[in-house]
């Protein structure tokens, strides 16, 4: 039963990075053929298209970084090792903070409030989705320091078990695991805020169709929900994601086995793998063009079928 789990587990982690670039390059490529035929494209689109090149580029890495973990190689060394953890690092936070962005978005252009601030935001929507992704740079850019130094440092001090090496190397673990928690915490608190605040929208817009004696099942009302669910999915699979990554580093130190490893690789692809599929279905456009191609596949397959004499 034991040596059956890591084939099991293998098995789910290839069906997940199949699936998973599958349902990514299916959006990036309806609005990519959608913005030639048109020639312009919608911030939401536009936010979706980068959304899911990042997570393409996320499900690679971390496939990569899996592969190394769980086998490894001779000339993994420290080079290697910084170069896919910064890549790791880069594709990791373009995925949070544009689905980040792609929540404020939603809020913005669904949402309905009297406030002032929030009337003013609501008209610059797009810029402040801007302001924000050029803001979290900062971030990135600390994130990429860290990721380096841990990196060195870790990787140096098994060369050399020296006192004031291991100091470093404790140093750096917590600076990394600081920032890291912290990168993490913020877009998953303004998904949050967004999320709260649309279900305070949504509650505004219900009693004022009581009020009016109007259908609930209206319009508005059908868009407050599907946002909800995109968001609140957003939310559920970050959460898993982000302790699948740091368990890990809380116990770097080796003492986690190999399988439990891997558990938690497949866990973390959940989040790059399952939350296309409900950008997908929340996209009239989307949702259609997948539908249409589902169909088309199955009519050619039943063509191909031999014909039973």
């Amino acid at each position: 039963m034991t040596s059956l789990l890591p084939i099991f587990l293998c098995t789910l982690l290839i069906i997940e990075f199949v699936l998973g670039n599958f349902a990514n390059g299916f959006i990036a490529l309806v609005n990519f053929i959608d913005w030639i035929k048109r020639q312009k494209m919608t911030s939401a689109d536009r936010i979706l298209t980068a959304l899911a090149v990042s997570r393409i580029g996320l499900l690679w890495v971390m496939v990569i970084h899996w592969y190394i973990s769980v086998f490894p190689l001779g000339f993994y060394n420290i080079a290697v090792t910084i170069i896919v953890h910064s890549a790791w690092t880069v594709a990791h936070h373009f995925s949070i903070w544009l689905a980040t962005s792609l929540s404020i978005f939603y809020l913005f252009k669904i949402a309905n409030f009297s406030n002032l601030i929030f009337i003013h935001l609501k008209k610059r929507a797009q810029k402040v989705v801007t302001v924000i992704l050029l803001g979290s740079l900062a971030i990135l850019a600390f994130h990429l320091v860290l990721v380096n130094i841990h990196d060195s440092v870790s990787i140096k001090e098994c060369e050399g078990n020296m006192t004031w090496k291991m100091t470093l190397r404790k140093f750096s673990e917590l600076s990394y695991v600081t920032l890291f928690t912290a990168g993490n915490f913020l877009p998953f608190t303004a998904s949050l805020i967004c999320f709260l605040l649309l279900i305070c929208s949504l509650c505004k817009h219900l009693k004022k169709m009581q009020r009016y004696g109007k259908k609930s099942q209206d319009t508005s009302t059908k868009i407050h929900i599907k946002s909800l669910l995109i968001v609140i999915s957003f939310l559920l699979l970050l959460a898993v994601h982000f302790l699948s990554i740091i368990i890990p580093v809380w116990y770097y130190d080796g003492q986690l086995a190999k399988l439990d490893l891997m558990l938690c690789q497949v866990i973390g692809l959940t989040y790059p793998a399952c939350h296309p599929f409900i950008l997908i279905l929340g996209s009239t456009k989307l949702k259609q063009t997948f539908l249409s191609l589902f169909w088309w596949m199955r009519d050619w397959l039943k063509d191909r079928k031999p014909s039973i004499l």
